[in-house]
């Protein structure tokens, strides 16, 4: 699972962009942090369900290593599911 532990390896002040956190169709062999598809990311934002990211600049955009830690395990514990 490489990319589950680099995300693991990554300290809690990194950013991480979409493509490294939930699977791409392109690379369906390469496997990721979170259990679902983009648009299914960018719903739960915009539901309020999980962390909003940070634009970095006018393209780029990332969530904090910290915040999507702590969504993964309040979901582990029961909090907040959705």
């Amino acid at each position: 699972m490489e990319t589950t532990s680099s995300f693991d390896r990554l300290p809690d002040s990194a950013f991480i962009r979409e493509s490294q956190l939930v699977q791409s169709p392109k690379r369906p062999d390469v496997p990721a942090p979170l259990p679902f598809s983009a648009p299914t990311l960018w719903r739960k934002v915009k539901a309020g369900t999980f962390p909003a990211p940070c634009k970095l600049s006018e393209r780029v955009t990332a969530w904090r290593v910290c915040d999507v830690r702590a969504w993964i395990g309040a979901q582990s514990t029961g909090g907040a599911a959705q």
